[in-house]
């Protein structure tokens, strides 16, 4: 177990390396996928802060969703996350996929902000 979670933790840091050196002080648009459910952050790291958040747990989202587990419950959280940044005064953010590779809920989480109004 030990051994993944190293490996895990590379990637991630490997990924974090590479957005800091590109993000030029915009804000990181941080995503987590558990096996259930998926969770998104708008995180300003020159302060520390988080400006927007959207996960598939909150009260609306349980409600008009299945599962927090499907392609469509991400694109929805990617278009809730843009709209809530966009309010808060961001427009343009850095993608932070964490350890995971870019294809299904991440891909679909991340074409929800594009549409939204976000640009990565």
């Amino acid at each position: 177990m030990a051994k993944d979670n190293a490996a895990t933790a590379r990637r991630q840091a490997r990924v974090r390396r590479s957005l800091r050196a590109r993000a030029y002080g915009k804000p990181r648009l941080s995503v987590f996928r558990s096996s259930k459910q998926i969770y998104c952050q708008v995180i300003d790291d020159s302060e520390g802060k988080t400006l927007a958040a959207a996960s598939s747990l909150e009260k609306i989202n349980r409600e008009a969703l299945k599962t927090g587990a499907t392609v469509e419950a991400a694109k929805i959280i990617g278009k809730l996350i843009a709209e809530r940044a966009v309010q808060a005064g961001v427009k343009e953010v850095v993608f932070d996929r964490g350890s995971y590779m870019y294809h299904g809920r991440v891909k679909a989480l991340a074409e929800g902000a594009r549409e939204g109004g976000l640009s990565f």
